[in-house]
């Protein structure tokens, strides 16, 4: 039994700016229902679709420039929502048909919503914790309990929220281009969440990553097992690709970057290769010169979240200690307005990792400075 009645809770209550993203203390405890846990939050992570999602960046197929949310036209938004995809914490208590075995489980929680029974694969219909339903910023939070997964670790709670989103995204879209041992993949945008999950997943693979990032993020990237670095703005992007791989083939470009670069990453790749996008902080409307796509017989895939499987995936890679966390800081929950702004700055590698206040103390993770 949960013995508050009420909890902290950041509510984005509205499309627009900073604003609109309330810390209040006054917000119910969520109840589980059937096939549902309650976790107590202890860390949550950051990512882009908080950003897109409270600015209605999303536009329509007709109208990129449109005020829409994710999901296009078939939106499951309500305000006011509590956000936050990368939860985790401790199962609390359970609803009806969930052992009580699980209370006190620590947590990791896949997102996703699949609307699909188990053994679906398909993400036509997908939605995800935090938009569909309220999700991790704020003390507790309720999931389906198929969603969370008990993760053999010793990371910090902190650590092991810098995973869900973007790894997962990350491992789907490589799911999508059928990367595999040995080939050699260029990755934009390389030093954020996603970017810097699919350098160490390719690793996982067998695969070789390369990575397009800003100056001063190079060695970081290396680090983490990018084979080389080409830094954004320096010289001829096809010309830096190929210096990097010594003129070997680039089999695949994971891109979350677009924008101008588009029609060059496209370039890059070698005959019959593969391009697969999760983002487009660069720009997502771009220049296409179907030439290039149909002469080099290319593919081209979209990707966003990933399946049941790759999430299971994930979860041995932690565990079998095959990927790490990249936590460059955290925030308490109280101070959210200030971890969103130092969020969209990107002047950080890897994830920020938001804390409710509560558990700030026991943490043991670096604090982000203004």
């Amino acid at each position: 039994m949960v013995p508050e009645k009420i909890m902290r809770a950041v509510q984005l209550t509205g499309h627009g700016g900073l604003d609109k993203l309330v810390y209040r203390e006054d917000v119910p405890v969520p109840e589980p229902g059937q096939g549902e846990v309650l976790i107590e939050v202890t860390a949550c992570g950051m990512n882009n679709t908080d950003v897109w999602v409270r600015q209605g960046a999303y536009g329509s197929e007709t109208d990129p420039d449109s005020v829409s949310t994710w999901r296009r036209g078939r939106s499951t938004l309500t305000f006011p929502r509590i956000q936050g995809t990368d939860t985790v914490g401790r199962i609390a208590a359970v609803g009806e048909g969930v052992p009580e075995s699980r209370i006190g489980e620590r947590v990791m929680v896949d997102f996703s919503i699949y609307n699909r029974p188990e053994g679906d694969e398909s993400l036509a219909d997908i939605d995800y914790i935090g938009h569909g339903r309220d999700g991790g910023y704020a003390e507790y939070t309720v999931v389906p309990a198929e969603n969370a997964h008990a993760v053999n670790t010793t990371m910090s709670d902190a650590e092991l929220a810098t995973f869900s989103c973007a790894y997962l995204t990350g491992e789907h879209m490589l799911d999508r281009a059928r990367l595999a041992e040995g080939e050699r993949i260029l990755v934009t945008g390389a030093s954020g969440g996603v970017g810097s999950a699919i350098v160490q997943l390719a690793r996982a693979r067998g695969a070789i990553p390369y990575a397009v990032t800003s100056a001063g993020k190079e060695t970081a990237l290396r680090d983490i097992g990018a084979e080389d670095v080409i830094v954004r703005g320096n010289g001829d992007l096809v010309e830096e690709a190929e210096r990097i791989a010594g003129g070997r083939p680039i089999d695949v470009v994971a891109d979350l970057v677009a924008g101008p670069m588009f029609n060059d990453l496209l370039r890059i790749l070698k005959p019959e290769g593969r391009y697969t996008t999760a983002g487009a902080i660069g720009g997502a409307v771009v220049n296409l010169d179907l030439r290039t796509m149909y002469l080099k017989q290319l593919e081209l895939h979209g990707s966003s979240q990933g399946t049941r499987t790759a999430f299971r995936r994930l979860v041995r890679y932690i565990e079998a200690g095959e990927i790490r966390p990249l936590l460059d800081g955290t925030y308490p929950l109280s101070r959210f307005h200030t971890a969103q702004e130092h969020f969209m700055s990107k002047t950080y590698i890897g994830k920020l990792v938001v804390v409710p206040d509560r558990h700030w103390d026991t943490t043991g993770a670096p604090y982000a400075a203004d």
